[in-house]
């Protein structure tokens, strides 16, 4: 049987120690009409459901934590317990989509069955239809969980723009690797010397990672609106720009697609705060931006295999610019600082200690309130050619992030065929502004795109921008 590791057993616990949250991420895309028979929707997602494993297995838990919960077959697994119709009311329009999103991701999956849900949503305005795929947590990360939806397309997994991220691109040497037999005696002893060397630092790299990533856990953020305890139900929105509008601006300012959506989270929040009647402090906004550490040999892996980073988001700062320069410098000293490394430390760390005290150590920890982490920022790499599904175009895909830990939103974003989405998660008596929040972001990215045209249009006068900034 195949164990759940320690990263994808947390995902169960910390759910079990708040009965308001359900740790289900999720993923609507939006087809063209008209929507197809739905008993060949029923037969097509039931044979494409069969090629992925996890997809037909439930999780086994062991009494009183004794080993890792197991993935084992369903004996009885039934697609009529996994595929769900609903229509929209009049209108079908975004409101009313984003509502039924809520609704349908307040719900926690049944763990007595495979844990997963497919909704099949009609009635969206202009004779659209779409599907709302709804996996736990614990069952992969966002690029296992893309590529798991792509599998259920027509084309199957193709070409992600996964490939773009750090640790797919890594290629180094590996430690094993320098460690291979040599015929020359004097080469071997280099290459083991080589060896030393790379562990010993790449072991400093982490543990001053880790050391960073604890000191910043255990600092309180600024009091604000944005923690606190959620309830039990939900409220969604989302905002939809141009990838070829995102990376332009990245290119105008030397900066990272990543870093311009972050500058556009940014500026987001900080409207959000302000109309809150709220002072945006430097503290006010430490955000949990995922990271994956999963390589390019292991895309069709579905498990979790992600470390983090905790940067500040600058909503003190009023100027667009400033925020997009301070979110690159912040975002390019955490990368250097060890973060990555040492909270995938952290978690190997954790997958060598006895599971009943490592499962007993989240459920104690995700019970106490947390104050120092306010956001949860993290960024899918989706599909790069057009989907179908049942030979209907995938217009849009907009993703779902969960929220939990007195984190009273989650965005998760996600670039398709030329569009990148921003999909924002909130807890429906705390945030009744989310729409706001989405429009912000939105309005951010637009207000960069203009400034940039400016920017390249104004010749450099020489004087650089005095960065404010913070750890």
């Amino acid at each position: 049987m195949e164990h759940l590791s320690t990263l994808d057993a947390s995902f169960l616990q910390a759910e079990d120690s708040d009965p308001h949250v359900s740790l289900a991420v999720g993923a609507v895309s939006i087809i063209e009409g008209p929507a197809p028979d739905y008993d060949d929707l029923v037969a097509a997602f039931a044979e494409r459901a069969q090629g992925i494993p996890r997809c037909t297995q439930i999780v086994h838990t062991r009494p009183f934590d004794l080993a890792a919960p197991e993935w084992v077959d369903d004996p009885h697994f039934d697609i009529a317990h996994h595929l769900h119709r609903i229509a929209l009311p009049a209108p079908g329009d975004d409101a009313e989509m984003f509502t039924t999103i809520a609704g349908i991701m307040e719900r926690r999956l049944d763990r007595d069955r495979p844990l997963w849900e497919c909704w099949i949503i009609e009635g969206l305005a202009d004779g659209r239809w779409a599907t709302l795929m709804k996996i736990h947590h614990c069952i992969a990360d966002g690029i296992a969980t893309a590529q798991m939806l792509a599998k259920l397309s027509d084309d199957g997994a193709g070409e992600t723009f996964a490939a773009d991220i750090r640790a797919a691109q890594e290629s180094g040497p590996s430690i094993l690797g320098l460690l291979r037999p040599r015929l020359n005696p004097l080469d071997w002893m280099n290459g083991a010397w080589r060896a030393t060397l790379a562990a010993a630092g790449a072991a400093e790299h982490a543990v001053v990672g880790a050391a960073e990533l604890t000191a910043r856990v255990l600092t309180p953020g600024q009091e604000s609106s944005l923690n606190g305890p959620v309830t039990g139900m939900r409220r969604y929105s989302a905002a939809v720009v141009d990838l070829a509008v995102m990376k332009q601006v990245s290119r105008n300012f030397d900066v990272t697609l990543n870093d311009v959506a972050l500058a556009a989270i940014t500026n987001g929040y900080r409207h959000m705060l302000l109309d809150r009647g709220e002072s945006p402090g430097p503290h006010a906004l430490r955000t949990l931006v995922p990271v994956s550490m999963r390589s390019a040999g292991d895309f069709d892996v579905t498990d979790n295999r992600v470390s983090a980073m905790l940067p500040l988001l600058p909503v003190d700062e009023p100027d667009p610019v400033r925020q997009l320069e301070i979110v690159h410098r912040r975002l390019s000293r955490a990368k250097g600082s060890g973060q990555r490394e040492g909270g995938d430390a952290v978690l190997a760390a954790a997958g060598n200690i006895p599971f009943a005290l490592s499962a007993w150590t989240i459920r104690l920890l995700t019970r106490l309130p947390q104050r120092s982490v306010t956001a949860l920022a993290t960024n899918v790499p989706g599909p790069r050619g057009r989907q179908r599904v049942l030979g209907r175009k995938v217009v849009e895909i907009l993703p779902i992030p969960p929220i939990a830990l007195h984190l009273r939103t989650g965005i998760a974003m996600l670039s398709y065929a030329g569009r990148f989405s921003f999909g924002i998660t909130a807890d429906y008596d705390s945030a009744p502004d989310v729409d706001a929040l989405a429009r912000g972001i939105g309005e951010g990215v637009r207000c960069l795109a203009e400034l940039g045209r400016a920017e390249r249009r104004t010749p450099p006068d020489g004087a650089g921008r005095p960065i404010a900034d913070a750890p």
